[in-house]
Order: structure tokens, then sequence, then C-alpha cells
């Protein structure tokens, strides 16, 4: 797919996607709909030793500004999409709220925008898409969707995630993020364009995320943009590795366990 675009496009997106075709994402963007999440209360602190093994960061501009030195030397990908809270009415009823000028002079890699699918605000979102892939488009710049389902966790369906990843790829979208679900080839079988899987609901042990994540890949997952899962866990670093070794390397569940205790037993 790279070959087919201009050489600015397939620069920004080789910076996001690996040589090996694959990414870890590591998104602290949680804010701008939570306020000040667990464990992001000062973000630069929670990320500075994970930020080694992460492939690209997530993040708002405001947040970019404010707490992410500009020597870093990972790419961003820009979280353009917001305007409502948890403690709002409806969390579907977002808007664009970062100028292509601004992408632009924050040297963003990518950027990523979330979709509402099946709710009240499907068009408005979907169009939220659509306009951010029109104004990026002439820049080279590369658009991630977010299949955002809200509260409504009841829609993560291999049926429903393949509708929302395939109507983001039609509009446009060089990457799509996604709950992982039973069935996974499902979704990212329908899809023409790259899969990452999201964290979603926080899982109670090590070994939780290294299923789902070893068994997304395996079912054509390109790679995760994962946060919660990561930076709440009791040991960020030995997971992060783990997780690295399933993405990067092929590591099997077992493998990425014997990485996280050796890397666990590193920092005591």
């Amino acid at each position: 797919m790279i070959g087919t675009m201009d050489w600015g496009m397939a620069n920004r997106l080789s910076r996001v996607i690996q040589p090996d075709g694959k990414a870890f994402f590591l998104p602290i963007d949680h804010g701008y709909f939570q306020g000040p999440t667990h464990c992001l209360e000062r973000p630069q602190e929670t990320i500075a030793p994970l930020l080694p093994y992460a492939d690209a960061l997530f993040v708002t501009r405001g947040v970019l500004r404010s707490a992410i030195a500009p020597s870093l030397d990972k790419p961003v990908i820009l979280r353009v999409s917001g305007g409502t809270s948890v403690v709002g009415g409806d969390l579907a009823n977002e808007g664009l709220t970062t100028a292509i000028e601004e992408i632009v002079r924050l040297n963003a890699s990518a950027v990523g925008v979330s979709v509402f699918v099946g709710t009240s605000y499907e068009r408005q979102t979907l169009l939220n898409l659509s306009q951010l892939v029109n104004q990026c488009e002439p820049y080279g710049i590369p658009v991630m969707a977010v299949t955002a389902v809200g509260k409504e966790l009841e829609k993560r369906d291999a049926r429903y995630l393949a509708l929302a990843c395939r109507i983001c790829a039609e509009l446009g979208a060089k990457v799509v993020k996604t709950y992982w679900c039973e069935d996974f080839e499902k979704v990212t079988g329908g899809c023409p364009v790259p899969v990452v899987m999201a964290g979603g609901p926080k899982c109670n042990t090590e070994r939780e995320v290294f299923e789902f994540v070893h068994d997304g890949m395996s079912r054509g997952a390109i790679g995760v943009n994962l946060g919660r899962n990561v930076w709440q866990a009791p040991h960020p670093v030995p997971t992060i590795r783990g997780l690295r070794a399933i993405i990067h390397e092929g590591a099997s569940v077992d493998d990425a366990v014997d990485v996280f205790q050796q890397a666990k037993a590193e920092t005591v």
C-alpha cells in the first residue's frame, strides 16, 4: 500500500509503522474527556520509562506542548477530535478540535479522530473523519480513525466492529484503531487498511493482556494502541516489554510472560 502513496504520506506512515509492518502506539490522550486520569496526572513522568519501547505517542496538542520535550525522538500521532466529557450528555457528540495549520506546526506524523458508528452522532463523526482526511491529504498526513463506542461496551462484537472499520477505511483512514473481539479475523479481513487494537477495559493480569494481544496479532492486527493496560499496570515497563516481544518478535504468550518476569526481576 505504501508504494502507491505520495512520498510524504509514505514517509510519515513509515515512522509510525515500523519496517517489520508492526506498530506499538502509546496513547496518553485520555484526559481530553476524562480529565486527570489515574497515573496520567503528570504525563511526562509516566511515559519517560515507557517511550523507549513504544513506536509512537498518541497525544493531544495541549499535553504535547505542556508536558512533552521538543527533543522527543518518537513520532507523534495527534488527537484532533473532542468536545465532550464523561460528565456530559453523550461522549459521541464530538467535533474536530485542531486545524490543519496546527497539525503541521506541531510536526505530527499522523492524526487520530474518533467515530461513533451506530449512535445518534454517527453522521457527524463520520463527516468529521471525512473532513479531516480532506484537510490532511494535501499535506501528506495520514489519518487514524478510532472506532469508539462510548459507554456501550456490548457493541464490541465482530459484526459491528467489521462494519465500523470498513466504513473508516472507505472514508479515507490510513489506519484504524478498534477493539479486540472474538473472531477478530472478521474485522481485519474486511478492512483494507492496517488495524491496531485498542486496550479497552483494564485487564486483571498481565497474562490477560498478552493473551488478547497475541490472539489479535494472529488474526491480522498489525499492533496495538494500549494505554491503561500499560501505564496503570503494577509493573508498566515489564508489561510493555512483554507486549513489544509479541508485536515485534512474534513471541508467544508464555514467552511474553517470561520477558515480563525477567524485566520485573531486573527492576527489583
